[in-house]
């Protein structure tokens, strides 16, 4: 899938395919120039981020106002993305199998360990959360649905690269942007490496710190039935409520049992 956060300027895949429908990938360049830190942008600063040039710009802006997906402060001037962008959100989560099948295993597990439950995909070098059961005991609220992370240091990522032919997980890899969050990111490609021979020897990956302090997680890779990865379950929690090593012998066998027995579903496909 082609990250439209690395594509504002186009691509020369983007522009070399036949089919593409150049005005749609610039009205998506146009929604993903908003980000968490830039909830509100003018006419020339989505030019700037987008490359189009401001009458571009301006019908594009223009279209997405009257279909309802952004919205302009009549004060500032500025546009920000609409509440119906959710909608999109929700056609998908509510029409994907996965998630949908996911669920009960989600709900038990939440249940029998009171920590957060997730459910991830890999996209590229990077996870996406696609659904989540928040523990009352959560303190870090910083990834939601849909959030972003990079594979190589999550619990889920390393699960999901570790099930994946050794040469495409090093593609993986040389196509991440390899650094550390915390002193505790395990980010030079051979510990990454040794990480990933210890996932397949246990069945679960368990990462300590690795983007945020204080943070625990434990996952496993859920697999088709030809073994690929489809998806990773996993536990988190604070190591002010567990230790690592307690995480590895209690949440470690509960997330991989719930891995496996979602991995049995029939016709279990990707999100």
């Amino acid at each position: 899938m082609t990250d439209l956060h690395e594509t504002a300027h186009g691509t020369d895949k983007a522009t070399s395919n036949p089919l593409m429908v150049h005005s749609v990938e610039k009205a998506f360049r146009v929604l993903f120039a908003f980000r968490p830190d830039q909830e509100e942008l003018s006419l020339s600063e989505i030019a700037e981020q987008t490359g189009l040039n401001k009458s571009a710009a301006q019908r594009f802006i223009h279209s997405l106002c009257e279909l309802g997906f952004l919205i302009r402060s009549p004060s500032t001037r500025r546009y920000s993305l609409s509440h119906r962008c959710l909608s999109l959100g929700y056609l998908y989560a509510s029409s994907n199998t996965l998630i949908s099948r996911a669920m009960p295993y989600m709900m038990h597990l939440s249940q029998s360990t009171e920590e957060t439950v997730n459910l991830t995909l890999l996209d590229g070098p990077e996870v996406i959360f696609v659904s989540r059961y928040l523990s009352r005991h959560m303190l870090n609220t910083d990834v939601v649905v849909g959030s972003r992370l990079p594979a190589f240091c999550t619990a889920p990522g390393l699960a999901m690269l570790a099930s994946l032919p050794e040469e495409e997980a090093d593609a993986l890899l040389e196509a991440s942007d390899l650094h550390p969050f915390t002193q505790s990111t395990i980010w030079q490609p051979d510990e990454i490496r040794a990480e990933l021979a210890r996932i397949r020897r246990d069945g679960y990956a368990v990462a300590v710190e690795q983007i945020y302090p204080g943070d625990l997680s434990i996952a496993a890779a859920v697999r088709n039935s030809s073994g690929r990865p489809v998806a990773a379950i996993s536990v988190g929690s604070s190591l002010m409520r567990t230790s690592a090593e307690n995480g590895r012998s209690t949440y470690a066998p509960l997330v991989m049992a719930a891995a496996h027995k979602m991995s049995e579903t029939p016709n279990l496909k990707r999100g």
